[in-house]
Parts: structure tokens; C-alpha cells; sequence
């Protein structure tokens, strides 16, 4: 047992000391059926093996699995009384012959539908005297793909970054060079005018979606009337909709609730308008419409766009994601819209759905909890709100 501790000790990382006394509480605890353990395996090695947050594996001298944890049989590491990884098995050697502690990183066949493998961090220690050798495995999976969606968000911001600060840099040069134009000061000064609102917008979003991408509940939420969030959403889109000629239409039923943040939810109504605004042709409309749905309430944006293919279907809520980057940055689109609407959906212990058919059309729908538990309409009495042009 001692010579467990200390190896776990030398091993640090991946062991937390919680563990550890858990284990040796475990040990001592007369209430507690031991688990069998092995006659060539010290006394509670099992017991500390059992708690451990890593998969571990003890090997004798002949490189017999003596003891594993069932994340090690889950992960597919042993099997029966082998390790199956060649890696683990070399490093297992060499630790036994010259008792240097030694780290690695594996990978093996993913053991989850859709994953094509596993990563492991893995630290080898010498177990004692007799040849035993303890083999640690971190599944380091989750933590490398979340390591590489920030790798690639961060090149993305450098790269949205870059494109309207690299314009306005070079407008202001143009602008320079033809001071005594002043036909040209002024063309070129609107388009300076565009690419900073443009940066502004993309700001923006970046500032939102860091505030609420963690996960986390929306820290002070109250009541929030969808009639109120729906006419204050169409009212900031009104603008864009002008622009193109599209009618944006509130309906559904009234005198909805939500349980959320009133500001968030109309952030995110407004991204969903904005984006079915800028892929709907002109003279179209965008209706904006919300139902009851049992503990939940449902509002949907539906326009006569364009629509989505379905091989973009499942990544368009990614941050600058764009099935048609062309277009998107013609539109001034930041690429983050969808994403923002994804994240608030998920603050409030919600979701975001799409159906979309190209040529037909895209709906957009956010299920979101109702106040009080159970939706409740009131009887619509006016006809559905059309925004004024």
C-alpha cells in the first residue's frame, strides 16, 4: 500500500490527494467487503485503483495485468489479463529495467460512435521491488478538440480582424493621395464609414459571445413577455428590412412568457432576423411567430430565402461558420450571429433547431423555458404586427 502511495505521489498530475485518502479511508473501513486482491499485489492497491480518476493498470514482472480500473477495461487499454496497447507495454519494459518514471502520450481506436480515436496522456512508475510496474492513462480527448476549436477560433479573429482594418488602412492612404479630389474624399470616406461599422459589429459580437459561450445560466433572470422581445427585435431590424423590401410579420400567440434575460433573448431574435433579412431576396417577407409548447415556449423565424444545404445544416451555428462566405461578407455578416443565438438558447436552458430546404426557405426555432412552467396564450385580439417600411 505504501509503495502505491509513493508511486502516486512520484506520478503526481494525474492523482489528486482526495483520492488517495478516499481509497485509504476505503481500506480502513471495517464495514466495507474487501475486494479480492491478488496474492502477488500488496493490500489495498485495489482499494486506491478503484477510486482513481484515471484508467490504471498494475503489471507484474511478466507483464500480466494483476489489477485494472474499469475506465481501463471501458477505453479497451486491457483485456483479460493483457494490455493491449504495444506503446504502454514498451514504456512498461523499459520503466521495470531502469525505475525512471516515464510520460507519454498514445493513441488508440475511438471507443465512442463518431470518434476515430482516443488520445491518452500516460505516465509509467516502477510499483516496488518485485517487477510491478503502475501504467496511468488520461483520456486527453475532449481537452485536445477544445484546445483546437480555440486554435481555430483565434485564427479566425485574426483573420476577420485583419480584413476591415487592412481597408480601412488602405482607404485612408487613398484618401491622402487624392486630398485635392473632393468627389473621391468623399467616396472613399463612405467606404471607410462601412468597414468601421462593419469592425464594430464584429466586436460586438466577439463581446457577447464571450459572455455567455461558458454554459453557464443567465445569472439574473426574471419574466421576459415574448411580445415585447418580438417587437423590440423586428424594430432594430427594420432598417436592413426596408433596404431589401421585406415585410417582417409578428404572430402566433400572445401573452407568452419565458424564464431568461430580456436584452439576451432579444439579441438573439434580432441575429435570427438579421440573417434571414440578408439571405431572403427582395420583396419577400420574414414572419416572426411564437407558440406554446407544454413546459416550453417556441418562437420561430421563417423567411423565403434561400435556404441551406443539408450538409451545412449541422455546422452552421459554429462561430464563422458560413455555407457562402462570399455572400456573407457582402451582406456585412459577422459570421458569429448563429452562434450567439446558439449560446443564448443553451443559457437558458434551451435549444435551437433548424429546418431548412434550398430554394424553399429557412425556420429557425428557439425552445426556451416558459415562466411558471406551462406556457399559457392569451387569445390573440389584433391581427400579426407588420413592421413599418
Amino acid at each position: 500500500m505504501n509503495e502505491l502511495l509513493a508511486s502516486l505521489a512520484a506520478m503526481g498530475g494525474f492523482v489528486l490527494g482526495s483520492f488517495v485518502m478516499l481509497a485509504i479511508r476505503r481500506q480502513t473501513d471495517k464495514d466495507q467487503d474487501p475486494e479480492p486482491v491478488d496474492d502477488m499485489l500488496s493490500p489495498g492497491v485495489a482499494s486506491v485503483l478503484a477510486v482513481l480518476p484515471s484508467s490504471a493498470v498494475v503489471l507484474d514482472r511478466d507483464d500480466r495485468v494483476l489489477r485494472a480500473s474499469s475506465a481501463a477495461r471501458a477505453f479497451g487499454l486491457v483485456r483479460g489479463d493483457s494490455l493491449m496497447a504495444a506503446e504502454l507495454l514498451a514504456l512498461a519494459r523499459k520503466v521495470r529495467r531502469d525505475g525512471e518514471i516515464r510520460e507519454s502520450e498514445i493513441e488508440t481506436a475511438g471507443r465512442k460512435f463518431g470518434q476515430a480515436s482516443t488520445t491518452f496522456a500516460v505516465r509509467v512508475a516502477p510499483l516496488g521491488s518485485n517487477g510491478q510496474v503502475l501504467v496511468l492513462a488520461e483520456d486527453q480527448t475532449e481537452r485536445r478538440q477544445v484546445e483546437a476549436v480555440r486554435r481555430d477560433f483565434v485564427a479566425n479573429v485574426s483573420h476577420e480582424l485583419k480584413t476591415p482594418v487592412g481597408a480601412l488602412s488602405l482607404l485612408a492612404e487613398t484618401i491622402q493621395d487624392a486630398a485635392d479630389d473632393p468627389e473621391a474624399v468623399t467616396r472613399f470616406a463612405g467606404r471607410m464609414q462601412h468597414e468601421a461599422a462593419r469592425l464594430t459589429y464584429l466586436v460586438q459580437d466577439l463581446i457577447t459571445l464571450s459572455k455567455i459561450q461558458g454554459g453557464e445560466p443567465v445569472p439574473t433572470p426574471g419574466p421576459v413577455p415574448i411580445d415585447e422581445a418580438v417587437h423590440e427585435a423586428i424594430d432594430r431590424c427594420n432598417t436592413k428590412a426596408s433596404a431589401k423590401d421585406i415585410t417582417l410579420v409578428a404572430g402566433g400567440a400572445e401573452g407568452l412568457k419565458i424564464w431568461g434575460d430580456d436584452e439576451l433573448l432579444v439579441t438573439a431574435l434580432r441575429n435570427l432576423i438579421d440573417n434571414a433579412v440578408a439571405y431572403s431576396p427582395e420583396h419577400t417577407r420574414v414572419v416572426v411567430s411564437a407558440r406554446p409548447a407544454g413546459r416550453s415556449v417556441e418562437v420561430s423565424v421563417s423567411d423565403q430565402g434561400i435556404g441551406i444545404p443539408e450538409s451545412a445544416q449541422e455546422r452552421i451555428f459554429e462561430r464563422f461558420f458560413r455555407v457562402d462566405a462570399a455572400r456573407s461578407r457582402a451582406t456585412g455578416g459577422t459570421g458569429l450571429g448563429l452562434a450567439i443565438v446558439k449560446h443564448v438558447a443553451v443559457a437558458h436552458g434551451g435549444e435551437v433547431t433548424v429546418w431548412s430546404k434550398e430554394g424553399s426557405g429557412s425556420t429557425f426555432t428557439l425552445r426556451l423555458p416558459a415562466f411558471g412552467g406551462t406556457a399559457i396564450a392569451a387569445p390573440r385580439t389584433t391581427s400579426p404586427l407588420e413592421a413599418t417600411k
